[in-house]
């Protein structure tokens, strides 16, 4: 144990250097011990702060994804109906057609001279 001097000031002894020494490196450790905890409770903070942020980014993104699908699906649906709905037209009046030349033959075969003139006409020029 190392020796201790007395202050001649005061009758209680004063601690050697060694004691100091050993006094204030702990004084240190409890300090940075207390430092790091308080910068790693502050990183864990941050940390679930960011982890939240990412999450919250990563549902928009999931809810924007399936939004466009499911308007990519509607839109998909409507050219479809707008397909069957063109089809449909074009196939009664090819239908109405038919029954025209059926009902007037010759009619429909002077209108198809006719047209056939006046189109050689225009592709000529």
């Amino acid at each position: 144990m190392p020796e201790q001097v007395m202050n001649p000031k005061e009758h209680t002894p004063k601690p050697s250097v060694d004691e100091r020494i050993d006094e204030r490196a702990e004084r240190v450790k409890q300090a940075t011990s207390q430092a790091v905890a308080s910068t790693r409770e502050k990183v864990d903070r941050a940390a679930e702060r960011v982890e939240q942020g990412l999450h919250h980014a990563t549902d928009k993104t999931a809810s924007a994804a399936h939004r466009t699908v499911d308007k990519a699906a509607e839109v998909g649906e409507q050219g479809r109906a707008a397909y069957e709905h063109t089809r449909e037209r074009a196939d009664e009046f090819l239908e109405q057609a038919r029954e025209y030349v059926r009902e007037k033959p010759m009619q429909s075969i002077a209108i198809a001279l006719g047209a056939g003139w006046l189109l050689g006409r225009i592709l000529r020029r």
